[in-house]
């Protein structure tokens, strides 16, 4: 007869307990979930790209609906545990109650709210759960001031997130240097350094008085005495274990619920595992302990005997873009060596902590590469002596061998962890591949290596290509989807070669399996064949993502922004007034500058587009295509018409780029900026395509990226004159349109090509720089138009329902 389990809690440690059970022993248990949270598992490390815009919540679900069903696990989701009955073993639920023979705890941990005067204020909130991150994402949309309190990894997470969203925030910390439990005071300040060259401001050796306002949060005021401006607070200043329910059940709590080895609470029918339990005094928090202690879980339910270790940890974080590690002891002390490597130009900095001949604690910031292997040597206690010297340079300068780019991975032992955050070693991964996992997706199936935060796929791979040596094989292109075995790559070269006009005619000629493409495919197909015949081929609205056929953003409540277009950020009183009456006539509840210098209506109605569009148009304002794969803005400073450092006329160069360049239809979206000076006030080193003016002409760059990847542009090249700098700009853009992947920036396609291959054809053959142009400009005799206003002559019915299959925007 089977057993009934009760799981309270469905997040991913619980979650990993259940993969084991049902793999397992599928029938061992009748099983019920509950979860305050109306939603089942999800990976919790993925909500900071989620609040940025880069992923959705179902880019991160681990355990849908069906998985839950297949398995037959009752779930009971946004009910919350009212009671746990331990005399009758029943569970009580807002619902009703259940009876349970095995019970597990598993309500994480609750966020830490400072006791200042206005905590409580509307707007003020923590950053936990899905939920957290929602409202943030809807208060960023009215932009505004944000204050984060607390300079911890989460912190500095949704920092990020409000900063890409277009808020301006300020991160309010107690201690010297931000991440202070992970990195030590150098690493700190490079970290600092980044995320105010991203515009985030930070305060340090900063305490919290009172938040102020009235009604709402309007202010965060220090103990020094300064005020700062938020109309959003973010709690992140530390979490506590969840334990009220354990508690009022009369279970042995301390910090957290207390257990043995084999997970087990003071009652042995009680389990608990993740952020609510303590271990012989030891709090988790980390991933990496939390799946090793669903595995004991599992193993104890099963009546198979495992035992929960606490482990030596190392924290390899991703936070905004940078490469964080540490691992180990790295406070100064009596007895202990520092050796230290600093690399100002790249951002590099490592700092290794040795006492007797031991390696006790490292630090490293952006380069992480070797972070697994002085891992081993703190887990084992390695003697370092005798490669002291070289220490610092990592695996590969040890034992002379300094060539082979593997040597670091072939170096590490079975037991040097791979992947943190699933706890995989490399003797593990090993396993796998002996069993028959010779490929990532084998790997990552069987052993879970890479299926989290995915930021040790590489090495992975390496471990893969040490172990099968001949026989691996480097993992091939992927398709672009299901419907084909080409890739992106292949098909823009068929379409060429084969000079496919249609549709129809790369369904047919290409062998695609379904009829008509499918949602992923279609938006690819359609840019490459209006790329390569703009003579020839007719735009085909129904392939496109939702946004490109409304003209407009699409809201989460449905409703639309509408962005016009403003030439260079310059805009005039007539301009004003149609934008304000349009916000007045239609309603609209939230207008926003944006931070490509123009005016954001949103929440504008879906019936309501057409005739605001009309409005606009009447005023001269067009489609800024905020929605769109292409010109998105050219952001520009005041340049030499007022600024006494101005070099060269930014404001003139940038409308006449914007004017040039608009309506075109690129890979990805392509943003631009010319600065009138080193200054750089337009941030032109951080866009797609940047323009800085200096005394002797142009400085154009390329490359740049300030998402989720952060990246300054490289130079192109430096030409005297203005009607020489935009040929260039409009010859990278062709070349970035012919040779793209569809949805890559024009950073991926850089890193492709190489800026070697893009300086020859642009800037050395000036015959081929010509060419590209021209067939820019003829592209552009196609697609310059406006959307808006076709739409108004027509009358078209833009805002009726899309009746084929939705395609959301890939931002």
């Amino acid at each position: 007869m089977k057993q009934k389990l009760v799981v309270i809690g469905a997040g991913m440690a619980s979650g990993r307990v259940l993969e084991h059970l049902t793999e397992t022993a599928p029938d061992a248990f009748d099983i019920t979930l509950f979860n305050a949270e109306p939603r089942g598992n999800y990976n919790r490390i993925m909500l900071s790209p989620v609040l940025s815009g880069d992923k959705t919540y179902e880019d991160i679900v681990t355990h849908d609906g069906d998985w839950y069903a297949q398995r037959g696990i009752a779930c009971r989701f946004g009910e919350h545990v009212v009671k746990i009955d331990r005399e009758m073993k029943v569970v009580e639920g807002e619902n009703g109650h259940v009876p349970y023979d095995k019970l597990l705890i598993a309500t994480g941990s609750a966020p830490f709210i400072i006791p200042v005067p206005g905590k409580d204020l509307p707007g003020v909130i923590t950053y936990r759960d899905l939920d957290d991150t929602n409202a943030m994402i809807d208060a960023a949309a009215k932009g505004g001031n944000a204050v984060v309190i607390g300079g911890g990894l989460l912190g500095l997470e949704a920092a990020a997130g409000l900063a890409e969203r277009g808020m301006t925030v300020t991160v309010v910390h107690l201690m010297g240097h931000l991440m202070e439990r992970q990195l030590d005071e150098a690493a700190g300040y490079l970290l600092r350094k980044d995320l105010e060259r991203r515009g985030i401001t930070v305060r340090t050796q900063a305490s919290t008085k009172a938040i102020l306002g009235e009604g709402r949060a309007e202010a965060v005021l220090l103990e020094s005495g300064e005020t700062l401006p938020a109309d959003l607070v973010v709690m992140a200043v530390g979490i506590r274990p969840e334990t009220r329910l354990a508690t009022d059940a009369g279970l042995d709590v301390a910090r957290g619920i207390e257990v043995n080895a084999q997970m087990q609470s003071s009652d042995p029918d009680v389990m608990a595992v993740g952020e609510c339990v303590e271990f012989d005094g030891h709090l988790f928090g980390l991933v990496a302990p939390l799946f090793d202690q669903a595995k004991v879980v599992a193993n104890t339910l099963l009546g198979q005997p495992d035992a929960f270790v606490v482990k030596e940890l190392a924290t390899k974080l991703k936070v905004t873009g940078c490469d964080l590690f540490s691992a180990g002891d790295f406070a100064e002390g009596e007895g202990r060596d520092d050796i230290v490597f600093r690399d100002p130009a790249r951002g590099v900095y490592k700092r290794l902590v040795i006492e007797d001949d031991r390696l006790i604690g490292a630090v490293m910031y952006g380069d992480t590469a070797d972070g697994s292997w002085f891992f081993g040597l703190i887990k084992d206690g390695t003697d370092i002596d005798e490669m002291r010297d070289t220490l610092i340079f990592g695996p590969a300068y040890q034992g002379g061998d300094t060539a082979d780019p593997l040597s670091a991975v072939a170096a590490l032992p079975p037991e040097a962890e791979i992947c943190g955050c699933n706890g995989v070693c490399k003797g593990t991964i090993v396993e796998a591949i002996a069993a028959g996992a010779t490929d990532l997706a084998a790997v990552r199936a069987s052993t879970k290596a890479s299926a989290s935060c995915g930021t040790c796929t590489g090495l992975v791979e390496q471990v893969l290509q040490v172990t099968l040596g001949d026989e691996f094989q480097m993992p091939a292109a992927q398709p672009i989807c299901g419907c084909t075995d080409l890739t992106h790559e292949d098909v823009r070269r068929l379409i060429k070669a084969q000079e496919l006009k249609s549709q129809a005619a790369v369904w047919q000629e290409l062998g695609w399996k379904t009829p008509n493409g499918c949602h992923v495919c279609r938006p690819a197909i359609n840019y490459y064949l209006l790329a390569d015949w703009p003579l020839e081929y007719r735009d085909d609205p129904q392939s496109r993502f939702v946004n490109e056929r409304k003209h407009a953003n699409i809201q989460k409540d449905g409703t639309f922004s509408v962005v016009p277009r403003m030439w260079g950020g310059i805009t005039n009183p007539a301009e004003l007034r149609a934008i304000a009456d349009a916000a007045e006539k239609y309603d609209v509840p939230t207008v926003k500058v944006t931070g490509g210098q123009r005016i954001d209506l949103l929440g504008v109605k879906g019936e309501d587009l057409p005739a605001i569009w009309a409005d606009l148009n009447k005023a001269g304002l067009v489609s800024g295509h905020a929605y769109s794969k292409g010109l998105r803005t050219v952001k520009t400073c005041v340049g030499t018409d007022h600024c006494r450092f101005g070099t060269q006329d930014s404001t003139g160069l940038g409308i006449k780029l914007e004017q040039i360049l608009w309506g075109s239809w690129t890979p990805h979206k392509l943003k631009l900026a010319v600065s009138g000076c080193p200054r750089n006030c337009a941030e032109a080193t951080c866009k797609d395509i940047g323009v800085v003016c200096v005394d002797s002409g142009y400085q154009i760059g390329i490359g740049g990226a300030a998402g989720m990847d952060v990246k300054e542009t490289e130079l192109l090249c430096q030409v005297p004159t203005e009607d020489e700098a935009i040929e260039v700009v409009m010859a990278v853009t062709q070349a970035y349109r012919e040779g793209g992947k569809y949805l890559d920036r024009l950073y991926k396609w850089l890193a492709k090509v190489g800026m070697d291959w893009v300086r020859a054809n642009v800037v050395d053959d000036l015959e081929n720089r010509r060419a590209l142009v021209e067939r820019f400009e003829l592209s552009q005799s196609i697609y310059r138009k406006d959307p808006w206003a076709e739409h108004v002559r027509d009358k078209a019915p833009s805002y009726a329902p899309i009746a084929d299959f939705t395609l959301e925007a890939a931002e």
